[in-house]
């Protein structure tokens, strides 16, 4: 029986009070009563599009908004809800059209004004929202939710400390504003402030358990605080509440690759990019984890996709990402740039405005997060003591973890000040080395884990270097040098770099002369390995090693007699694959052994003496591993590439007077390499000759190079004193 109009009008209070008390089912129960009276009902209609929309369902609510509107075209109320619907259906657009359809009736609507707002931030028009924030807000000084939306158009435009201030803002009128805590943790992780990004996200979470986006920026900063296993178990929790959230399955695969747990990664990854198969960086990162376990199903094909579509300006990868993926220095170089103007672009405001220092000595300042018991320490930390202190004042500017390890302990002693600032943001950061006037920044992290670009993106000192810790670029225009040589950088390949270059006249690598190698020698049963066998050597990262590489070294070890090929130790599967594709190319998987990580580094440096010849990879050099092999003694085999990555090897080479072992082709390399292979005596003489001219070259000549790094930045300082602007040179 349906109802009478005098009922109608009592179910219609009843459906109110029943929807104002949460009581969703019921108050749709009544709503749909009333309509059985009359099918032209505004406010059934009306409310019932509000319940669809409440639970997601944001096409059926609009096709109830739109009868309710035909019924009442000038509802303010109404077109308000019908533009959050449209822009819940990613419709901003016509939600923008709506909402000023409702600001036309009612200029003085503050829900108008906050919602097209949000609708304005979403397509980007900020500076538009912002006024828009400010409208609502001149009109209800105290509306927590325009406060707090302000603070989410702040947070876009990088003005997080304003952010912050709309945030506080919102939580002093609305003490559980679960939202503007969640605006304020992502504000405060942007600033680097993790422990405060905590306990934002943490009050969210305890106002609303299920607020996905609190539990993702938890895991973000666990992820970064190096602490992966809580980040997975955060993500975790925000995919219960959303299962499709595509940027938490991609950090929920990025915190398992740090785990070195790849296969699931690269199931997270797959996953992230079913759901946005143009997520950024998501691509790049699964392409690294495959990398990471030596999958290489499809890997020349996805490398080349990778390229095509950075060239053409997508988020694909991190620019390390890409250094391992193309030998292309154009296409590092593009990468790099899309990656700065996404997320360390340089500051509208510089903190260093063209002010000339006078010091009595050449400021430095070094700026790592591995200093610590790490490759770019074990090789630096030579040329930290070695500086000339009556020249030169050095800062140590150190973002990385205090690790408790001996090499630390000598890193704090290696400099004029040692400066930890982990804890702090990046703007602070940028304002202590501007404070300290420092002369010239040194970036010893590039693109690398634990770098932090957005330092020197605010323009914080005067000359600001990329050096050693990344092999490339980083295409950014507040870097005004790039420290190499004539080997990793050739003059005709200046264009791949946003940096201008400073040429050292060796070679590009520090090297710390005073690093121990054990005195006893493991016996090559001790180390696993046949008393008589021929031993090719690589001690690179599983990453490193590529289809064609692992092709040539299987030739090999089918054309030498009673050779062995010995790696270091990877991943369970990693080793598995490993073992596997040296069966399909026709060579037993027992001629393949791996090294396990040795705690001692020297120690690890003392078994290198067992192997034979070390085969370096293509077209990612070794770096740090070809310098521990050539100070081991070990004779090492490289093929130049065109890229910094690729070139690193043949520049070390060069400076320890081997250039024959420096191949142009990987053709070269191969036949160079089985030649040594079959003639036991030639490397035996490159033995003698690598032990002897360890004393007498270059590389491993620690003050020389020292005085040749401190020429170059005497130069870099001497131009910028001249008011004149950065410029490629040679020491």
């Amino acid at each position: 029986m349906r109802p009478s109009v005098s009922q109608s009008e009592q179910i219609l209070a009843r459906a109110f009070a029943a929807h104002k008390a949460g009581d969703i089912a019921q108050a749709e129960f009544f709503y749909k009563l009333v309509l059985q009276a009359d099918k032209k009902q505004f406010d059934a209609l009306h409310m019932l599009g509000v319940i669809e929309a409440q639970r997601g369902n944001f096409a059926a609510g609009l096709g109830r908004l739109k009868e309710a509107l035909r019924i009442r075209p000038r509802a303010v109320d109404a077109l308000i809800n019908l533009g959050r619907m449209q822009s819940g259906l990613g419709d901003h657009r016509n939600a923008e059209e709506t909402f000023k359809k409702a600001l036309a009736l009612d200029p003085r609507s503050v829900l108008a004004h906050n919602n097209v707002s949000i609708v304005l931030r979403r397509l980007g028009r900020f500076d538009e929202a912002l006024a828009h924030c400010d409208i609502a807000l001149k009109l209800e000084p105290n509306y927590a939710d325009a406060w707090s939306n302000r603070g989410n158009v702040a947070f876009d435009l990088d003005r997080f400390d304003e952010a912050l201030a709309d945030y506080g803002k919102a939580i002093a009128l609305q003490p559980n504003h679960a939202q503007a805590y969640l605006g304020r943790g992502n504000a405060l992780a942007e600033s680097n402030r993790y422990d405060e990004a905590v306990a934002a996200y943490d009050r969210a979470l305890t106002i609303n358990p299920n607020l996905a986006e609190a539990h993702f920026g938890r895991g973000n900063i666990m992820h970064l605080l190096t602490r992966h296993s809580e980040a997975v178990a955060a993500y975790d929790r925000a995919l219960a509440v959303v299962p499709d959230y595509a940027e938490c399955h991609r950090g929920r695969g990025e915190a398992l690759a740090s785990l070195r747990q790849y296969d699931e990664a690269v199931a997270a990854f797959d996953r992230a990019l079913a759901i946005d198969p143009k997520l950024p960086y998501a691509e790049g990162a699964r392409l690294f984890a495959k990398k990471q376990i030596c999958d290489w199903a499809g890997s020349a094909a996805e490398c080349a996709h990778f390229a095509a579509a950075v060239e053409l300006g997508a988020q694909k990868a991190q620019p390390f990402i890409m250094l391992v993926a193309s030998e292309s220095p154009a296409a590092q170089l593009r990468c790099a740039q899309l990656y700065v103007a996404d997320k360390c672009s340089p500051a509208t405001q510089p903190l260093w405005r063209g002010e000339r220092y006078r010091h009595d000595r050449i400021r430095l300042g070094y700026l790592s997060g591995d200093f610590r018991l790490h490759p770019v320490a074990l090789l630096l930390a030579g040329m930290f003591e070695a500086h000339d202190r009556t020249r030169f004042e050095t800062t140590a500017i150190s973002f990385g973890p205090d690790s408790p390890d001996e090499m630390r302990t000598r890193l704090r002693g290696a400099f004029d000040r040692f400066v930890d600032v982990r804890s702090q943001g990046d703007r602070e950061i940028a304002q202590l080395i501007r404070d300290l006037e420092i002369d010239i920044a040194v970036d010893l992290a590039g693109f690398t884990a634990q770098s932090r670009p957005n330092v020197l993106a605010a323009r914080s000192a005067p000359i600001q270097v990329n050096y050693l810790g990344y092999s490339g670029t980083m295409g950014a225009s507040y870097m005004d040098y790039i420290v190499a040589d004539r080997t990793v950088i050739p003059p005709e390949h200046t264009a791949f770099y946003a940096e201008k270059i400073a040429w050292l006249p060796d070679t590009y690598m520090a090297n710390d002369a005073g690093r121990r190698i054990a005195e006893l020698t493991p016996t090559r049963r001790e180390c696993g390995l046949p008393d008589e066998a021929f031993v090719f050597c690589c001690f690179n990262n599983a990453y490193k090693i590529t289809p064609a590489i692992f092709d040539i070294w299987a030739r090999l070890l089918r054309a030498t007699e009673n050779s062995v090929l010995w790696l270091s130790a990877a991943s369970v599967t990693a080793e598995l694959n490993l073992r596997r594709e040296l069966e399909q190319r026709g060579v037993s998987a027992q001629r393949l052994i791996f090294a396990p990580r040795l705690p001692d580094l020297a120690e690890h440096l003392a078994r290198q003496r067992q192997a034979d010849l070390f085969l370096d990879t293509f077209p990612y050099n070794a770096h740090t591993t070809a310098s521990d092999a050539l100070w081991a003694g070990l004779p090492v085999v490289t093929c130049l590439g065109s890229a910094f990555a690729g070139r690193v090897a043949a520049s070390l080479l060069r400076a320890i007077g081997l250039p024959e072992l420096v191949t142009e082709s990987l053709s070269d390399y191969e036949a160079l390499t089985l030649k040594l292979a079959r003639e036991p005596s030639l490397v035996a003489a490159l033995k003698v000759r690598l032990v002897r001219n360890r004393a007498s070259f270059p590389l491993f000549d620690t003050v020389r190079f020292t005085r040749g790094i401190e020429a170059a930045y005497t130069a870099m300082w001497q131009r910028q004193q001249r008011d004149e602007p950065p410029q490629s040179f040679a020491v």
